[in-house]
C-alpha cells in the first residue's frame, strides 16, 4: 500500500522545515521534498525605512548569522553612498569588517560542526536519538564539547570587539565602520589567557580537521557515497582566484570544473541569476539563466567555495586545501558529507586570518568612513558561512528603501538540498519493509551537511496563500476555501 513519510521538524538546523517522502506499492521512493514551512517578510518590512537603517534591521533575520546580513547590507549601501563596491573603503574600514566577518565564520562553523553535526559522527546515524545530540556529546566526549564551546566563545568575542555586540551589532555603517580596534582589545584577542587566544584557536582548528579526517578514513565508503551527485558550484573569489570570503567576483564551475560563470561583477548578478517559485515551499529555487531551470542550479557554501577557488591565501589552510583537491584529482568534489571537511578547512582559514588581522596596525587607524556621489541602487554580495549571500537595495529621493531583494545562502542551496534528500531517501529506504528512525535521521544528515538556515531563506512572491478545509469524520473534504 502506498504511504507517505513525514519528518517534521527537521532537527539540528536553524529554522523550521519538514520532509515528505512518498513510497509506492513496491516499496520504492517515488518523490522526496524538503518543505520550508516558515515565512519571513523582511524584503517588505524594510521598504519605506531610511536606507542607513538596513544593516541593523536585516540582522533580525537570524540570531546565528546576523553578521553576514549586516555586512552584505552595508556593502550594498557602500555603493549607494558612493564608497565603491568593496575596494573603496579605508584600510581600517575594510580590515575591521573582515575581522568581524572572520569571527562570524569561525563561530558559525564551530557551532555547526561540534553542536549540530558531531553527534552523527560520534554516535552513528542509527544511534539512539536520546544520546545522539549535544547533551550526549557533553556526557561522553567532554573534552570535545568544551573545545567546541570555547572556540565558539572566541569567535563571539571577535564579533563583540568589532561590531559592538555579540549578536545584532552595529559596527558596519554605509561607507565604513563606527569604531576601530583598541590596543587593549587587540591584545586580549591575540594573546589573551588560555585558551581564548589566537594561537590556541589555530591549534584547535587543526585538531578538528584531524578528527574529521580520521572519521573519514574509518568510514570512507559512507562519507564518499552519501548523497553524492553531480552539480554546478558558485562562489565569490578574489580577482586572482584566491578564496576571499568578504569580497570578489562571481565564479561558477560545472561538475567537471569548466567555467560556466567567469569572474563577473556581482553588481550585475540579476543578469545571470533567476529565481523559480514552486507552490510547495516558501523558499525559492535559484539557477543560472543561460543554463535554464533544469541544468542551471548550483551549490554554494564551503564545498562549492573549495571547488571554485584556485588557492587559499594562508599557509595551513592552503596545505589542507591541496589535500582536499588531490582527493578528487583536482576535479570538483560532489560528495555532500565532504561539506564538513571543507567547512573545517574554512574554520582553520578563519583562525589564521583572525591572527593575521589582529597583528595589522591599520586596525588602530581613525579614518573610519568614506562617502562620495550618492546612487539610488546598490548590491552587496558576501560569502556567508552557508554560502553566497546577495543583498540588493534601491532608494528614492527621500532616502527611503523602495526595493529590497535578498538571495540567501540557503536559498541558493535549495535544489541541492532537495537532491540530497531524494538520493538519501532512495538509498536508505528503497525496498525496506519498515522505516526506522535511523533511516529518517539519514535524510536529516543529508540536510545538515548544508548547514541550512531556514529562517533566513524564506520569502514569498505575491500574496501569501491561506487554504482552509472542512473535513468529516471519514477524512472526506466537505468544503475548501482559499484566500
Amino acid at each position: 500500500m502506498p504511504k507517505k513519510i513525514t519528518i517534521e521538524p527537521v532537527t539540528r538546523v536553524e529554522g523550521h522545515g519538514k520532509v515528505t517522502i512518498k513510497i509506492d506499492d513496491e516499496g520504492k521512493v517515488r518523490e522526496s521534498r524538503l518543505h520550508i514551512v516558515e515565512f519571513r517578510g523582511f524584503e517588505r518590512f524594510v521598504q519605506g525605512r531610511p536606507y542607513w537603517e538596513a544593516p541593523v534591521l536585516v540582522q533580525r533575520l537570524c540570531g546565528i548569522c546576523p553578521v553576514s546580513h549586516h555586512l552584505a547590507a552595508a556593502k550594498a549601501l557602500d555603493v549607494i553612498v558612493g564608497a565603491g563596491t568593496g575596494d573603496g573603503l579605508t584600510a581600517v574600514g575594510d580590515k575591521m569588517r573582515r575581522l568581524m566577518h572572520m569571527g562570524q565564520f569561525f563561530q558559525s562553523h564551530v557551532l555547526h560542526f561540534f553542536h549540530l553535526s558531531s553527534p552523527d559522527f560520534l554516535f552513528g546515524i542509527n544511534a539512539d536519538p536520546a544520546i545522539r545530540n549535544i547533551i550526549g556529546v557533553i556526557e561522553h566526549h567532554k573534552d570535545l564539547a568544551v573545545q567546541g564551546v570555547m572556540m565558539r566563545k572566541y569567535g563571539q568575542e571577535v564579533i563583540y570587539h568589532t561590531a559592538g555586540k555579540k549578536i545584532h551589532g552595529t559596527g558596519a555603517i554605509p561607507g565604513g565602520i563606527n569604531k576601530n580596534l583598541s590596543i587593549a582589545e587587540r591584545d586580549l584577542l591575540l594573546n589573551g589567557a588560555a585558551p581564548l587566544n589566537a594561537d590556541q584557536m589555530v591549534e584547535w582548528s587543526v585538531a578538528a580537521l584531524n578528527f574529521f579526517k580520521a572519521y573519514h578514513k574509518s568510514n570512507q565508503t559512507l562519507v564518499d557515497t552519501f548523497a553524492e551527485f553531480p552539480s554546478n558550484h558558485l562562489s565569490l573569489v578574489r580577482k586572482d582566484g584566491a578564496m576571499d570570503l568578504y569580497h570578489g567576483v562571481l565564479r561558477a564551475v560545472d561538475t567537471n570544473g569548466n567555467r560556466i560563470l567567469d569572474d563577473v561583477d556581482y553588481q550585475d548578478y540579476d543578469k545571470y541569476i533567476e529565481e523559480e517559485v514552486r507552490n510547495w515551499s516558501y523558499m525559492k529555487f535559484p539557477y543560472l539563466k543561460h543554463l535554464g531551470k533544469e541544468k542551471g542550479w548550483y551549490r554554494v557554501g564551503p564545498l562549492a567555495r573549495l571547488n571554485v577557488c584556485d588557492f587559499i591565501p594562508t599557509p595551513l589552510a592552503q596545505k589542507e586545501f591541496e589535500e582536499f583537491r588531490a582527493y578528487t584529482n583536482g576535479k570538483p568534489n560532489n560528495m555532500s558529507l565532504h561539506y564538513h571537511w571543507a567547512r573545517l578547512i574554512e574554520t582553520l582559514y578563519a583562525a589564521e586570518e583572525i591572527r593575521n588581522l589582529l597583528k595589522d596596525p591599520d586596525l588602530q587607524n581613525e579614518d573610519l568612513v568614506v562617502k562620495g556621489e550618492k546612487l539610488n541602487k546598490g548590491v552587496g554580495v558576501i560569502e556567508a558561512p552557508r554560502g553566497t549571500l546577495f543583498h540588493h537595495y534601491e532608494i528614492n529621493e527621500d532616502d527611503q528603501i523602495t526595493l529590497a531583494n535578498l538571495i540567501v545562502s540557503t536559498t541558493n542551496n535549495n535544489e541541492p538540498m532537495n537532491q540530497a534528500v531524494n538520493h538519501t531517501a532512495k538509498s536508505f529506504m528503497n525496498g525496506q519493509k519498515e522505516i526506522t528512525e535511523g533511516m529518517m535521521n539519514a535524510v536529516e544528515v543529508a540536510i545538515r551537511a548544508y548547514d541550512p538556515c531556514l529562517s533566513c531563506a524564506t520569502h514569498a512572491l505575491g500574496q501569501m496563500p491561506l487554504e482552509m478545509k472542512l473535513i468529516d469524520s471519514n477524512d472526506n473534504i466537505i468544503d475548501t476555501k482559499n484566500k
